[in-house]
């Protein structure tokens, strides 16, 4: 597994930021999406995204994947891993994590970083209508709710799922949290998260009067003010420090009992190299692969204006070996 950054798109902002913005998607051969509402155990809902290909009883693998913070499955990796899985002709899913699908959620709770028992629900719901083996990605925040989940059911894990793949995760949700809200992380990556954050957060609040303060919410600055008011008191936090130490996979992938990928840049601008697991700190089947370039979820490759199939090929190639 190698990757190797163009020389024309040099350093982990520019890395970051013009993937997702300008870098080419091969649309032609991404498969339309089909869209299906699930009801969740408490009475809500989520939005899953299934590729076209997509059958009930199937026995071809499928390739499921978590998005990251404010993604969905049109987000440019997403759709670079929809191609992939269309080319391996593999079925492919996004389910959406609550809010994420541009409708708001029913319930008084939106989404948060190690919200294992969502994964779990909506992979043995996967299990139970797809006949074939279930591989999982998990991007960013996303990949530290599957790696949560994959170290807290530990041998139940290997009952879904055949391997699972972090990419670029915060898999230390504090020290990632502090870095995007520093210099120019702060005023461009926490603008754009807060940007549409903060509306939905306030969208909750109409729905349900009373739910946080809805002052303390206006005047949050970065995402330790948010997740201090909202994300961590609504899913049972006692504040930030507490929702982000909780919340972080990286303390228990001792556990993890499955094959898992965890596949990091170490020029991301937002998750600190030195916050990055320690091979003698996760468990044996952790694959630890930590690129020098990337950036956050970018892996550009090509001739400008590039293209973002590198990391679904890397990370495909590692997965591959486990549908045997």
């Amino acid at each position: 597994m190698q990757y190797i950054a163009p020389q024309w798109l040099p350093g982990g902002q520019l890395q970051t930021i013009w993937p997702a913005l300008f870098a080419r998607h091969n649309n032609t051969r991404t498969p339309a999406y089909v869209r299906s509402r699930w009801t969740t155990p408490d009475g809500d809902f989520i939005d899953v995204d299934e590729a076209a290909i997509f059958q009930s009883g199937q026995k071809t693998p499928l390739l499921v994947m978590f998005h990251g913070l404010e993604g969905s499955s049109q987000s440019h990796y997403a759709r670079a891993m929809a191609t992939y899985a269309s080319e391996q002709g593999w079925s492919f899913a996004v389910p959406h994590f609550r809010g994420c699908s541009g409708e708001l959620n029913y319930a008084p709770r939106a989404y948060h970083s190690g919200d294992f028992a969502e994964i779990d629900w909506i992979l043995k719901r996967f299990k139970l209508q797809h006949a074939g083996p279930l591989i999982v990605v998990g991007i960013s925040m996303g990949g530290n709710a599957l790696l949560r989940w994959a170290a807290e059911t530990q041998s139940e894990a290997k009952k879904l799922v055949a391997a699972v793949a972090a990419v670029c995760s915060p898999l230390d949700l504090a020290a990632s949290g502090h870095a995007i809200g520093r210099g120019f992380n702060r005023l461009v990556y926490t603008r754009m998260f807060m940007r549409t954050m903060v509306p939905k957060a306030l969208a909750k609040l109409q729905q349900y009067p009373g739910l946080f303060d809805r002052q303390s919410l206006l005047l949050a600055k970065d995402l330790y003010d948010f997740d201090n008011v909202f994300t961590g008191p609504l899913h049972g936090f006692d504040g930030t420090e507490d929702y982000w130490q909780r919340a972080s996979a990286k303390p228990i992938l001792q556990d993890i009992k499955v094959p898992a990928l965890v596949m990091n840049a170490l020029n991301d601008p937002f998750v600190p190299a030195n916050s990055l697991p320690e091979s003698t700190k996760v468990s044996k089947n952790v694959t630890l692969h930590y690129t020098d370039r990337g950036g956050h979820v970018g892996y550009t490759q090509g001739l400008p204006p590039g293209n973002v199939h590198a990391m679904p090929q890397l990370v495909g190639a590692w997965l591959r070996q486990y549908l045997t």
